[in-house]
């Protein structure tokens, strides 16, 4: 009796140790991507068209890599297919850019696309990025008039 149990515990430790070691590679390839990170769809107060009403909506992309990434060519979408492109740029390791719709000097944290119109829709849309080879990067769908962003 006290050999099966012995067995039975050495025979869950190892099933413990197969499934941590399993995990691992797993956890490892999550640890950092570029992504979107937060659509702000609703700027506040009216929708008067002003610059800083137009820049109060943007969307902003993440980089948690261990590396700075370049987004040259990188492309943000909505719906009804308004698009930016970046320009020549990369996003530091570990920072977030945030791409307004209106005017304004672009940074290594903001960019802007220069429209006199807004882009997201107040109640829903889905905001598309991807690589300049067209390959899709990430997707943020929001669906509500109850907030006026979405964290994706």
């Amino acid at each position: 009796m006290r050999y099966s149990r012995t067995l039975s515990t050495v025979a869950a430790t190892a099933a413990v140790v197969v499934t941590g070691t399993v995990l691992l590679p797993a956890q490892a390839q999550a640890v950092g991507s570029v992504h979107l990170y937060k659509v702000h769809y609703d700027s506040p107060g009216t929708d008067s068209r002003s610059n800083a009403s137009l820049n109060g909506e943007y969307v902003q992309i993440r980089n948690t890599t261990t590396r700075a990434v370049s987004l040259t060519g990188w492309t943000v979408v909505d719906s009804a297919s308004h698009k930016y492109t970046f320009g020549s740029y990369s996003l530091a390791r570990g920072k977030t850019v945030t791409i307004r719709t209106g005017s304004g000097t672009n940074t290594a944290t903001s960019r802007y696309q220069g429209r006199a119109a807004y882009v997201w829709n107040n109640d829903r849309d889905k905001a598309t990025l991807k690589k300049s080879t067209g390959a899709l990067v990430d997707t943020c769908s929001y669906n509500s008039t109850r907030v006026d962003y979405k964290i994706c």
